[in-house]
C-alpha cells in the first residue's frame, strides 16, 4: 500500500507570538522538543510512508526555510500555495498533484504543527484509516478524550466497523461518523466524556486522491471548477499563472465545513497515541517537562512560590516570576507577553492590535 503523507504547513500560528512571526510560525517552532514541529511530523513517518512520497503545502514565504529543513524530500513535491485559502482549497490542490502520479493513491492529510508523544501507536491508526481509505472512505483519526475539553471539536461515533491493520499490525476498529459537532461549553464537554460515544476530532485525514476530488465536486461545485482549471494546467509551463489567477478565487473554508460534514463516506479510527495541537502556550505543560509544581520554565526563567505556569525567557536575560499562578511570560527578546494562562487563546488579539497600530518590526 503506498500512502502519501501531505503535510499542511500554511499556518500562521499567533497565538504563539512573540516566539512566532510571519517569517517564523508556529510550525518552525521548537515547541515539543529539540526539533521543530515541522520537521518531527516529517520524522515521524517512516517506515509506513516514504519520504519520496511526502508533501508539504506551505506559502511563498515560507517554501525556501520548508525546503531547507526537509533536504530528504524532492524539490517539487513542496507546493506552494499563493495565499492562504484554509484548508479546503488546500486539500484540492495537493489531491490534485497526487493524483497526477498515482490517481488512487492514499492520502494522509497531517498538519504541521500538532505533537505525538506515540510515533508507532500514530502509525498503526494511519495504516488502519488507508485500510479504509482503500474502500472508498474517507477516514478521520478521532482521538479518545482525557478531560472535558472545551478547545477541541468533537466526532460522534456511529456504528462499528471492523478494520485492520497490515501484517503484523494490531487488530483496529472503525466507526461511521454520525456528527461533526462544534468545540462545546465545559458542561457539554463533561457529558460527551461521561458519554464514551464522543471523541476529539484531531484533524487529520487519510483517503484516495479521486475520492476527495469527487466529494469537492459534490459538496463544493464552485471549488471543485476552480481545481479543475489547475488540474488542466498541471505539468506545463501555464500551471504558475494558472495557479495564481485561480487559487485566491478559492472559497477560504476548511475541509471539515466544506466537505466532511457533507459526506456520507466518514469513517473515523479511535486512536490514543498522545496527541496534542499545541494549540496555545496553555498547551506547553502536556509536551514539555514540568516541575514539582507544574511550572514550565525555560531559558533564564525563574519561578517562586507559584504553580502551573509557563515561563519562558532567553538566554542571558533573566525573568523572574514570584507568587503567581497560572499565568503566561514569554520573552523574545524584542516583546514580551504576558497573561493569564486560561486566556493564552486570545494571543492572536494582541497580533491583532499591533497589525493594527503597524507594528510590523515585531510582527
Amino acid at each position: 500500500m503506498k500512502i502519501h503523507p501531505v503535510i499542511m504547513a500554511g499556518g500562521s500560528g499567533t497565538r504563539f507570538w512573540p516566539l512566532s512571526r510571519k517569517d517564523r510560525p508556529k510550525q518552525f517552532l521548537r515547541l515539543a522538543g529539540d526539533a521543530p514541529l515541522l520537521a518531527a511530523t516529517v520524522a515521524r513517518l517512516p517506515p509506513l510512508a516514504r519520504a519520496d512520497r511526502t508533501w508539504v503545502v506551505c506559502g511563498p514565504q515560507h517554501a525556501a526555510a520548508a525546503r531547507r529543513m526537509l533536504p530528504q524530500l524532492p524539490k517539487d513535491h513542496f507546493i506552494v500555495e499563493p495565499c492562504a485559502r484554509n484548508t479546503a482549497p488546500c486539500v484540492g490542490l495537493a489531491a490534485l498533484h497526487v493524483a497526477a502520479r498515482d490517481p488512487q493513491g492514499i492520502m494522509a492529510m497531517l498538519p504541521a504543527d500538532h505533537h505525538i508523544a506515540k510515533p508507532a501507536a500514530f502509525r498503526d491508526a494511519i495504516a488502519a484509516g488507508a485500510q479504509l481509505a482503500e474502500r472508498g472512505a474517507i477516514a478521520t483519526i478521532g482521538i479518545r478524550p482525557s478531560r472535558p475539553e472545551t478547545g477541541y471539536g468533537y466526532l460522534k461515533l456511529g456504528p462499528r466497523l471492523a478494520a485492520r491493520g497490515g501484517k503484523g499490525a494490531p487488530r483496529l476498529h472503525a466507526f461511521k461518523v454520525e456528527r461533526f459537532v462544534e468545540k462545546p461549553d465545559a458542561k457539554t464537554a463533561a457529558r460527551y466524556l461521561a458519554d464514551g460515544s464522543y471523541l476529539w476530532n484531531s484533524g487529520i485525514f487519510v483517503f484516495r486522491a479521486d475520492v476527495i476530488l469527487e466529494e469537492i465536486r459534490r459538496a463544493m461545485p464552485v471549488l471543485g471548477e476552480q481545481l479543475a482549471q489547475i488540474a488542466a494546467a498541471l505539468g506545463t509551463p501555464a500551471y504558475a499563472r494558472t495557479l495564481k489567477r485561480v487559487f485566491p478565487e478559492c472559497p477560504s473554508i476548511s475541509i471539515d465545513y466544506g466537505v466532511m460534514e457533507k459526506s456520507d463516506r466518514i469513517a473515523v479510527v479511535p486512536a490514543d497515541f498522545g496527541w496534542s495541537d499545541v494549540g496555545s502556550f496553555a498547551a506547553l505543560p502536556d509536551v514539555r517537562s514540568t516541575d514539582a509544581t507544574g511550572n514550565v520554565a525555560e531559558g533564564d526563567a525563574l519561578v517562586i512560590d507559584g504553580r502551573n505556569n509557563v515561563v519562558i525567557a532567553t538566554e542571558g536575560r533573566p525573568v523572574a516570576v514570584i507568587g503567581l499562578d497560572e499565568v503566561v511570560v514569554v520573552d523574545a527578546g524584542d516583546a514580551i507577553l504576558v497573561c493569564r494562562r486560561d486566556r493564552a487563546q486570545d494571543v492572536r488579539k494582541a497580533v491583532e492590535e499591533l497589525t493594527r497600530r503597524g507594528r510590523d518590526e515585531v510582527l
